[in-house]
């Protein structure tokens, strides 16, 4: 009746054995499915194929890492491109370019920010308020990452003929527009 008993349950850790290396064969063959088959090597081993899928495994984990980063690079970017676009406005209030004529009793200010692309002279600005009747006194002008600030102060000269700030203005915006 032993020898019965031992080789019954003989057979059945055989039957056992048998069914999980099928069971393990089935997955291998599902994992391996998954690789594309570009990746792989043309290998027919089980461990060959396990070996491929764990580097495709690998290869898919760094991909994902290198995304993350690009991803926080290009969201840090488009912050800081944000926050300089918001400080710019805020600076400037307006769309470039910005021409501003003041004029108080004999006195007058043009103030005139562009990009740097506007490519004019300052001595066509300055021949453009002396044309309309104000003498230069000072023009100023500096630079701020891709915007350049010019102001110029100047005289009233004429007082019979006056000093048309609109007309000022139309002109230096024609005068920067056609650059």
């Amino acid at each position: 009746m032993k020898s019965s008993q031992a080789s019954s349950s003989k057979l059945e850790r055989k039957t056992i054995e048998k069914n999980r290396r099928i069971n393990m064969k089935s997955l291998c063959f599902k994992l391996a499915s998954l690789v594309p088959s570009h990746f792989s090597k043309r290998a027919v081993s089980i461990p060959d194929k396990l070996e491929q899928a764990a580097a495709y495994i690998r290869n898919l984990q760094e991909n994902i890492e290198e995304l993350k980063q690009l991803k926080q690079k290009r969201e840090l970017a488009h912050l800081v491109e944000i926050n300089t676009d918001v400080a710019d406005d805020m600076m400037i209030g307006l769309r470039l370019p910005m021409i501003e004529v003041r004029e108080s009793s004999s006195s007058v200010e043009v103030v005139l920010i562009t990009g740097l692309n506007q490519n004019f002279m300052l001595c066509d600005v300055i021949s453009i308020i002396e044309e309309e009747g104000a003498q230069v006194v000072n023009a100023s002008f500096s630079c701020s990452a891709d915007k350049i600030c010019h102001i110029i102060h100047s005289q009233i000269t004429s007082s019979r003929v006056g000093f048309e700030n609109a007309r000022v203005h139309e002109r230096l915006k024609e005068l920067v527009n056609r650059t």
